[in-house]
């Protein structure tokens, strides 16, 4: 499973503006639901909720990936979001987050989506690429910026 490819132009925000964690995962629930009959956003919502009730999904360097299981959906849907200003997320390094890349996994997706969360960690924690990312403008310069990572 190819990042990029788990990521289309209207599923990108940048500059997005929350005041809160709880105000922040509501808005990404509501970007995943878009554009999916089978996601609804409530159940998006309260599967990230959950999740992050486990412990935070912040993996410090400004970054974080919400993620949730949510019954009933076929496919990993994903959302990425660049903030305009950093937000207290409870990261292991206790840092604000700016970057986030959300998924919403098949409830019975097992194996693959704990490999497709370390790949995206693993990559999310480089600091060049990270670097670059920060410095990217629109969602085709993001796209391009993921797909030249091979994965």
């Amino acid at each position: 499973m190819l990042i990029h490819d788990l990521l289309s132009p209207e599923r990108i925000s940048f500059d997005v503006h929350a005041g809160s964690k709880k105000r922040l995962l509501e808005l990404i629930s509501q970007k995943l639901a878009d554009n999916s009959p089978e996601l609804g956003q409530r159940e998006v919502f309260e599967s990230l909720i959950s999740r992050e009730r486990l412990g935070s999904t912040g993996l410090g360097g400004g970054v974080a990936i919400p993620h949730g299981r949510v019954k009933g959906i076929q496919h990993v849907e994903a959302a990425f979001f660049r903030l305009a200003k950093p937000l207290a997320f409870e990261a292991v390094d206790g840092e604000p987050v700016d970057v986030l890349f959300a998924l919403a996994v098949p409830e019975d997706c097992g194996e693959d989506h704990l490999n497709l969360l370390a790949h995206i960690a693993e990559l999310f924690g480089q600091d060049g690429f990270m670097a670059e990312l920060r410095e990217t403008r629109t969602a085709a310069e993001l796209l391009k910026l993921l797909s030249g990572t091979g994965q």
